[in-house]
């Protein structure tokens, strides 16, 4: 074994609070991270959980009268807001990633500045359908 080998730094373990507050991602980044979260959390619990409320709510009209109260409690009214952040990010950022797919946009300040785009829209439209369901 050389002794250059032997002085290489090692790589450093990275724990969950370094990648959370150490690790600086540029804003793509991050955009491109919370597209994943936003497409994992659409296609498990929200999927499960709008097909389990359609399902009572088609059952009977007792069904979907006590859907339509479960509806009106403040902590599910906050889930369907995650679940409308998470289609309109998710929406955005695939838009966002088909143009760049196309080649439009890939140079650094366009991207920076479609990143920006993407959560500013992303928020405002969660914004407006959040406002309209409380």
């Amino acid at each position: 074994m050389s002794s250059a080998a032997a002085k290489k730094k090692r790589p450093k373990y990275l724990s969950l609070p370094a990648i959370l507050y150490q690790i600086r991602l540029p804003l793509p980044g991050r955009v491109s991270i919370l597209h994943r979260i936003s497409g994992a959390l659409l296609v498990m619990p929200f999927a499960a959980w709008l097909l389990y409320m359609l399902d009572a709510s088609l059952a009977s009209e007792a069904g979907f009268e006590s859907i339509k109260g479960y509806l009106d409690l403040p902590l599910v009214k906050l889930g369907l807001l995650a679940f409308i952040w998470a289609y309109c990010h998710h929406l955005c950022a695939g838009i966002r990633y088909l143009t760049l797919d196309l080649n439009r946009g890939i140079e650094l300040r366009p991207a920076r500045a479609s990143a920006a785009a993407v959560l500013v829209v992303s928020l405002a439209l969660t914004a407006y359908f959040g406002w309209k369901l409380w």
